[in-house]
């Protein structure tokens, strides 16, 4: 375990790759933005890709059921989810699947509801896929927690046939929702007889012993009308390889999802699903420390925001590597992520980019080495001293 750790101290040289992150900006400039993590995948990973690739061919794929074997046995070990095989439609990525379920269901709703400040492929899905949008905001608690708005989710839900987006782990705000808090909006969705696109991509990264409940595991009586969608780039970090998946228990749903994607996005990526492969059957110690690595990252974060990063706050981060940060009171003009970008050096994600709520904020990506978030908050200090 400890050679696993020490992978997650050591600088890696992403400029010299083609990593989007670290070419976003000039080479002076420390990126915290985009959501992948700075650490190498595991070897077991690594020895998969290389074996695949010294195979030298790589025409279209089968759908590969050992594949779909490691994600039944995955999502049962780790949430006590059952499902079957015939459940998973494969998908290139979240951001595809999020498109394909409110096309699949376009026959039924026309509305969209979401919770922002969230995910902006989700802020604008809306928008993207020719629906009625109709926003529930967040509520924040002055320490800086956020919690879904239930009644109000009721009642938006009550004006016309809609799917209701959720995002647990929350991006950007770091919550893992409560079993007591799905099962009140379980319980609103049942009554308004509503769809539910539950984007729990970030599943596989929650802190300090908590459990992720997948809102179509708490919710029996709803599965049937839940598209959730899950991937292991996140937790693993496979962004680059393109392979996520749905979980569909409903057998007339399922098809209208793959209905949908027919003709638009076809076969697979070889490399995904050797990948994806490798992270479920033999990669479990690696999450396990990742983990551990991003939780210390995170705890030192929190405490320097509340020491030296003062008037800046951070909400709780629960899972997820993602910092939300309020910036409200800082006393600079415009946008606190223009500001730490032009006088620290620093690259955030800009809160408004999050919808209604996200002005004033950013989000900081934590996952990455200690002597990096060193630097980074070092540098965004002494940018605030200059104007404190």
């Amino acid at each position: 375990m400890k050679s696993v750790i020490g992978r997650f101290q050591e600088n890696v040289d992403r400029r010299s790759s083609d990593s989007k992150k670290w070419h976003l900006h000039p080479a002076d400039v420390l990126p915290l933005s985009l959501a992948d993590m700075d650490f190498p995948s595991s070897g077991a990973i690594t020895r998969a890709l290389v074996s695949r690739a010294e195979h030298g061919v790589f025409g279209y794929p089968m759908d590969p059921a050992e594949l779909r074997d490691a994600i039944v046995d995955w999502l049962y070990s780790e949430y006590c989810w059952r499902i079957s095989q015939a459940d998973i439609v494969l998908l290139p990525c979240i951001d595809v699947g999020l498109r394909l379920a409110c096309s699949s269901m376009s026959s039924a709703v026309r509305t969209v509801v979401t919770c922002p400040p969230v995910y902006h492929h989700i802020d604008d899905l809306a928008a993207k896929t020719g629906f009625s949008g109709v926003e529930v905001p967040l509520l924040r608690t002055p320490g800086g927690e956020y919690m879904l708005d239930v009644p109000n989710i009721g009642d938006a839900l009550s004006q016309a046939p809609a799917v209701f987006v959720l995002c647990n782990p929350h991006n950007p705000v770091g919550r893992v929702f409560k079993a007591e808090e799905l099962e009140r909006l379980a319980h609103v969705c049942s009554a308004h007889d509503i769809y539910v696109c539950s984007d729990e991509i970030h599943s596989d990264l929650v802190f300090d012993g908590r459990q992720h409940i997948p809102f179509a595991a708490l919710a029996p009586q709803l599965a049937s009308r839940v598209v959730t969608l899950m991937s292991p780039s996140k937790g693993f970090n496979l962004s680059g390889l393109r392979f996520g998946f749905a979980v569909v228990q409903s057998a007339g749903l399922r098809q209208q999802v793959e209905e949908a994607q027919r003709g638009l996005v076809s076969g697979g990526n070889v490399m995904g699903y050797a990948a994806a492969l490798a992270a479920y059957r033999e990669s479990e110690k690696w999450l396990t420390a990742a983990l551990k690595a991003l939780e210390r990252n995170r705890d030192m974060l929190s405490e320097y925001v509340h020491t030296e990063l003062q008037p800046i706050s951070m909400s709780p981060v629960e899972g997820t590597y993602l910092a939300w940060l309020d910036c409200r009171e800082i006393g600079v003009p415009g946008s606190p992520q223009a500001f730490f970008l032009n006088q620290a050096r620093v690259a955030l994600s800009d809160g408004a980019d999050f919808g209604s709520g996200g002005d004033g904020f950013v989000r900081l990506n934590f996952a990455c080495t200690p002597s990096t978030l060193e630097l980074a908050l070092g540098k965004m200090k002494e940018a605030l001293s200059r104007v404190q």
